[in-house]
């Protein structure tokens, strides 16, 4: 079975105030697991919003951790 590839839109455009944890991993470089446990754990740089039960990433915190203007 293939992986799935997400069509990240460079943060610096990014319109939406929060992400879905696969985009969020990849603006990050990091498995989408690893976000996951960083909510769980809530000892990550970015906490997620918890959202009917799923994480939405704010896309100003991503800006933050990477440096993005």
């Amino acid at each position: 079975m293939a992986a799935k590839t997400v069509q990240l839109t460079p943060l610096a455009l990014e319109t939406r105030t929060a992400l879905p944890t696969p985009e969020a991993a990849g603006h990050l470089n990091r498995a989408q697991q690893t976000l996951r446990i960083w909510a769980c754990r809530e000892d990550g740089p970015i906490r997620p919003i918890r959202i009917n039960g799923r994480l939405a990433w704010p896309v100003s915190e991503l800006r933050r951790v990477l440096g993005v203007a």
